[in-house]
């Protein structure tokens, strides 16, 4: 059914999201908030594992940890932008204000600071998602 379809029958699209974060706390906390508030979230603790089902199927829009194992966030931007546009918020605990220069220069769409409001993250979520319709 197509999106037209499904607003006139009540139904909402669920977006799927992509959480790509080494903390399992946070993979926790805040995919149980992203579920609650409707979306289908999938969580990757590096960005190697997430990079691997990318490139099996894309997400709506992605979450990304910057200090990860394997593969941060930085990098995983960085191949992203190769090939898709879909929005990216760098959710991180790095304070240097270089390091959100460098992420938004290199394609993020938003970049939130740990600690972080959760009802804040859903709505630049919301608002990210309602500029790729």
């Amino acid at each position: 059914k197509n999106r037209i379809e499904q607003s006139r029958l009540g139904a909402t699209p669920m977006s799927k999201i992509a959480l790509v974060d080494d903390d399992r706390n946070i993979l926790t906390s805040v995919s149980m908030t992203l579920e609650a508030e409707g979306f289908e979230v999938e969580t990757y603790n590096d960005g190697q594992a997430a990079l691997d089902a990318f490139n099996k199927k894309l997400p709506d829009m992605a979450v990304l940890d910057i200090k990860m194992p394997r593969m941060d966030g930085m990098d995983l931007l960085q191949r992203l932008r190769q090939k898709t546009q879909m929005p990216v918020i760098f959710l991180t605990s790095k304070d240097d204000e270089i390091d959100e220069v460098l992420g938004l220069r290199m394609g993020a769409d938003d970049y939130v600071k740990k600690p972080f409001s959760q009802r804040l993250l859903v709505e630049r979520i919301r608002a990210l998602l309602r500029r790729q319709e």
